[in-house]
């Protein structure tokens, strides 16, 4: 692609960003800021959870989200006895007496890790080293995925019988932790109206791979003032109730705050977000917009909260 300036590139990113949104609309009714949240991380290239209650689209979000994006894309049902050379892949003897590695579905732009909960550790960290590192290991070989690599993992907060919680340090991998909720009852109406007639709907693919890169690493380019780089930094340490001067609220309501990778990704979603509305720069607004989904899953309630009724997006508010 050959543009003539970052502004020129910016320009456009703003336009293919609005086509992707109307193209995923064509199937997914409302869940507009699951969307959007979705996309800031593909463009920043950030992993996201989604939780929400069964039948609210996630698995069609993912599906369509990889259609529209011209990617290849795997879905991983996670179970009990699902092992790591299921998801990573395995060595096996050939009919020419040599091993080869045979790749699992890891290999992919786009990973739809369904109920990530519900594997035991031991895979869960098989996953963790794929979306750090981006690349597995196998019989002491490392193997590169495909760029871009984008994993979204859902979760049921309903059910908890039978299910491993994620470990702080995969709960960090995540840049957005997302909560879908209930469609209005117009969208469901539309929902109902759709899935239930002989109606087919054809996705065009919006961007290419090559393009997804150009603009993550776009994004990047983007400068950020001094006084949103300081809010943003600012935010993050305020969740810590342990560090000198912290507020009364993360004194009172948390036992555990946020780390640097809040900080980094408070900055990334920030410069996307500000991208996506037009904006060359970003501003605190959208530091602020970001913050619930990139601090929610980083921060640790006490007793204090939980018999307090206190969500954590009430102790961001009060943040923020």
């Amino acid at each position: 692609m050959q543009y003539k300036s970052d502004v020129e590139a910016a320009d456009a990113f703003v336009v293919k960003y609005k086509e992707l949104s109307a193209e995923i609309g064509k199937v997914i009714i409302g869940q507009n800021d699951t969307v959007k949240n979705v996309l800031i991380s593909i463009f920043s290239r950030g992993h996201c959870l989604l939780i929400g209650v069964p039948g609210l689209a996630k698995t069609l979000l993912v599906n369509t989200i990889a259609d529209v994006l011209g990617l290849s894309f795997n879905r991983i049902q996670f179970t009990p006895d699902l092992m790591p050379s299921d998801i990573v892949g395995a060595e096996i003897f050939d009919e020419n007496r040599q091993f080869r590695f045979i790749k699992g579905p890891l290999f992919a732009n786009i990973v739809l890790a369904d109920e990530i909960n519900r594997t035991p550790p031991k895979t869960q960290s098989a996953l963790l080293e794929a979306m750090q590192e981006r690349c597995v290991t196998a019989s002491g070989k490392r193997y590169e995925l495909g760029n871009p690599f984008f994993v979204l993992a859902t979760q049921n907060p309903i059910e908890q019988e039978g299910t491993y919680p994620l470990p702080e340090a995969q709960l960090d991998r995540f840049m957005f932790n997302v909560w879908l909720d209930y469609p209005s009852f117009e969208e469901e109406m539309q929902v109902v109206k759709n899935t239930t007639s002989d109606k087919k709907v054809t996705l065009n693919k919006i961007l290419t791979s090559e393009e997804i890169l150009f603009f993550q690493n776009l994004i990047r380019k983007i400068p950020v003032p001094d006084n949103v780089l300081e809010y943003a930094v600012k935010l993050a340490i305020k969740t810590r109730p342990g560090v000198a001067g912290a507020p009364e609220v993360a004194k009172k309501y948390l036992s555990w705050g946020a780390g640097p990778r809040a900080s980094q990704y408070l900055v990334l979603g920030a410069k996307c977000h500000a991208a996506i509305s037009g904006k060359y720069s970003p501003d605190i607004e959208d530091v602020k917009a970001v913050a619930n989904a990139i601090l929610r899953h980083r921060i640790v309630k006490n007793y204090k909260a939980e018999a307090e009724g206190i969500s954590v997006e009430d102790i961001i508010g009060q943040l923020k």
